[in-house]
């Protein structure tokens, strides 16, 4: 979407056309994990399990319920059984951030599940922060109260939306154990953080090397890499998005329909 912007140049100030997503009311861009060679430890750091799905705002006002995935793409019409389950808590609004994710005939999240639509039905989220609840913003507090918070917002919820809960001490056991059980890997968080839209320093991410989708992400990598020494575009559709004030969030699409968006956080 194009809108008129003020440029500063030599001869002075005129607006000119910029070409920019505008993000839609109501969507709070995400917290992104920084990557990590290693995971931290000590007693200001709580892990949690890395799913592999599509990452989800979830906004409940009243009745009303709409799920966005970054960066502002709604998806309230894909997860009916998501949009069902927020819909019947208790609170009377809420901003909840967490993964939706498919799962395969163990138990586990498929990507490849979610991805190609073929159980958006059963598509549940592991809800891991809480960002509004009642009119109050909660953005400020730590992430110790508002796990918490969230924590007390699910209780009794359906089975349509899980709390993501987390393990503390050594995150070096707790990432061994999450690759042992073949998982994504884990994201760490400082419990004395805020909620900050944008790449975090508080929130360190650790994959599991040998997990299919890593692996297929590192040969992507290295492909895209070569196109570019070669003269190629290395991925000529990938780009930033901007919220309504203009800031770079960092985040990349593939495609600009969805449909062949596989970016993860």
């Amino acid at each position: 979407m194009g809108r008129a912007a003020l440029v500063e140049v030599s001869s002075g100030r005129y607006l000119a056309p910029v070409s920019m997503r505008i993000l839609p009311p109501g969507f709070v861009p995400p917290c992104l994990p920084t990557k990590a060679e290693r995971p931290p430890s000590g007693e200001l750091w709580l892990h949690e399990i890395k799913h592999d799905g599509f990452r989800v705002i979830a906004r409940k006002d009243g009745a009303k319920v709409r799920l966005y995935r970054r960066p502002g793409k709604d998806l309230t019409y894909r997860f009916p059984l998501i949009v069902e389950s927020l819909a019947r808590l208790r609170s009377r609004s809420c901003i909840i951030d967490g993964e939706a994710v498919a799962c395969d005939e163990g138990g586990a999240s498929s990507f490849e599940r979610i991805h190609y639509r073929r159980h958006d039905s059963s598509v549940f989220p592991y809800a891991f922060d809480l960002l509004e609840l009642n009119g109050d913003d909660l953005r400020r507090e730590t992430l110790e109260v508002r796990k918490t918070t969230l924590a007390t917002v699910l209780t009794g919820a359906s089975h349509g939306i899980w709390y993501n809960d987390h393990a503390e001490g050594d995150g070096e056991t707790v990432f061994r154990h999450a690759c042992k059980l073949g998982l994504e890997g884990i994201v760490s968080k400082r419990k004395d953080s805020p909620y900050c839209s944008g790449r975090s320093p508080d929130w360190l991410k650790m994959k599991n090397p040998a997990y299919p989708a890593v692996k297929r992400e590192e040969e992507e990598d290295w492909g895209a890499r070569g196109a570019q020494e070669v003269g190629g575009d290395g991925g000529a559709n990938a780009g930033p998005y901007r919220d309504a004030r203009g800031d770079d969030r960092g985040c990349y699409e593939r495609t600009s329909d969805g449909a062949g968006n596989q970016n993860r956080e």
